[in-house]
């Protein structure tokens, strides 16, 4: 890998074309470099992720209203662009790519479930799937080459969350979307450097804003965020096809990202990218989720799962105080300052980035459920409100460095907990990763990606549909042009009528 530094210029400073960021992301996505079987097998594996979390969220009304909003624009498809398709849908329904990728981003996103990155900044770096299968399809391209776009998109997402950080001046991290699925497509469709580095430009520009979409009154608009950065990110790549530009330097320019939206004219940024010739391998340091919440309460989950039985009778617990680092504190915990992260009446999206609410029922109920544990009962039970208000967190030095940690064999995400009984008595317990993080007690490999979606799938889509789509989704490598159509499900018109009824729009 190799470090680049980025900062903001003057005007007048002379910085040649070839020295922006922007041009040296497009020099990594137009590298013809082979993806390694490692990589390809772990593409395979979140493409598998991707449909779970998919299957679970296809009746929820904010994925509803997206897919209908899709499939309200006229599209019809012409030779050698037949379209996208929409999870849930028939494979013989297509629209155009840009909302095939809204449609499945906001079902892929709505349940906070599929895979993470976290570093200088935090990502969802599974929310590039999307966009650059949609564009896959709609142009005929083979499973080969969708691997390869896939391995560009997470290996430019990873590295900008490893090297900028947009969560401390309230950037939103979808703002390193947009460029990286830009970059994506652009080596998906074999596009040259000048291309991509346009449409990484358009794409950064359209996607950065604040992260109020994560802070107070969290709504529906969270899992709309990703969904919208892939929709521009498609738009983005179609105009600099056209030969439409970009504003440049986007990021290092005087009125540009990082004078004006991140850390001024004093900052440096180090941003790693894989060299000429080398492998694009950043997703292999990402991992999933096992648990339906904000990645930093997969540990606490597993923790209260595992401490529950030393606790005994939780009417007896005094205070729980979760030790753990700045983000986390000051993110889902006590440390953000908002009311709203003790209310029983908030949001499913409010309650996914309370970990005192998130720990309280883990406690109580030795697990965790994607819809259950969010029921309004299930919050406003009494029992659990009482134990949910004893529970705060405090930043531990030791934690924030360990979260920081470029070493993956010391980068933690977890907490230490200690919990104070009635009696005085104090339980003290810690975990670093999560259960089925790659240190983890139970490591997901394919197997556990399978069953996960088993599991997601189960009573919405039909048995031969799930075994339809995991046999396409195994064989990705080997899917030729045309067939990549495969990789959706379809739920059958009854079920998919549950779905709540979509208000009517403009559309």
């Amino acid at each position: 890998m190799k470090t680049h530094i980025v900062r903001a210029r003057a005007a007048d400073e002379a910085f040649p074309r070839g020295e922006h960021l922007a041009a040296k992301i497009a020099e990594v996505a137009a590298d013809p470099v082979e993806v390694t079987d490692e990589v390809a097998e772990m593409i395979v594996n979140r493409i598998i992720d991707n449909a779970a979390v998919a299957a679970a969220s296809v009746l929820r009304r904010p994925v509803t209203s997206a897919r209908t909003q899709a499939t309200a624009q006229p599209y019809r498809p012409r030779e050698g662009r037949s379209g996208g398709t929409v999870f849930g849908l028939s494979r013989q329904t297509r629209v155009s790519p840009e909302w095939a990728a809204w449609a499945n981003g906001v079902a892929v996103r709505e349940l906070d479930f599929h895979d993470t990155f976290l570093a200088a900044e935090y990502s969802h770096p599974g929310d590039n799937i999307p966009p650059i299968l949609a564009v896959a399809q709609h142009t005929g391209r083979t499973g080969a080459e969708l691997i390869r776009g896939l391995a560009t998109g997470y290996e430019i997402q990873i590295d900008l969350v490893r090297g900028i950080c947009l969560h401390e001046h309230k950037i939103d991290h979808v703002a390193h979307l947009g460029p990286s699925a830009a970059a994506g497509i652009g080596t998906l469709l074999g596009l040259d450097t000048e291309t991509i580095y346009q449409a990484i430009g358009q794409a950064l520009h359209t996607t950065t804003a604040t992260r109020q979409s994560r802070k107070g009154e969290i709504s529906s608009w969270k899992a709309y965020a990703p969904a919208f950065a892939g929709k521009m990110a498609v738009e983005a790549v179609d105009r600099a096809m056209r030969g439409e530009g970009a504003p440049a330097p986007i990021w290092e320019g005087a009125d540009g990202v990082i004078a004006w939206l991140l850390g001024g004219t004093e900052v440096e940024y180090r941003v790693p990218l894989p060299a000429p010739g080398e492998a694009k391998r950043a997703i292999l340091d990402s991992y999933t989720k096992e648990h339906s919440a904000e990645y930093q309460s997969q540990a606490p989950i597993d923790l209260a799962r595992r401490m529950r039985s030393r606790i005994g009778d939780l009417d007896r617990i005094e205070s729980i105080v979760l030790h753990t680092s700045h983000h986390t504190h000051v993110v889902i915990g006590t440390g953000s300052g908002d009311p709203q992260k003790f209310d029983p009446y908030a949001s499913r999206e409010t309650l996914d980035h309370s970990v005192p609410y998130i720990f309280a029922v883990a406690l109580q109920d030795g697990g965790w459920h994607h819809e259950r544990s969010y029921a309004p009962e299930r919050a406003q039970r009494p029992d659990t409100v009482a134990l949910w208000r004893k529970i705060s967190t405090v930043e531990d030095p030791e934690w924030t460095r360990r979260y920081h940690s470029t070493d993956p064999n010391e980068k933690a995400f977890g907490a230490r907990a200690v919990v104070t009984l009635d009696s005085g008595e104090t339980i003290v317990d810690e975990l670093a990763v999560a259960d089925a993080h790659p240190l983890g007690a139970r490591p997901f490999a394919r197997a556990q990606y399978v069953e996960k979606f088993r599991t997601l799938a189960d009573g919405v889509v039909d048995p031969a549909e799930q075994d339809r789509f995991l046999d396409a989704a195994q064989r990705t490598a080997e899917l030729g042009a045309g067939e990549l159509d495969r990789l959706t499900f379809t739920v059958a018109p009854e079920v998919l009528g549950r779905a709540p009824e979509a208000r009517e729009g403009i559309f």
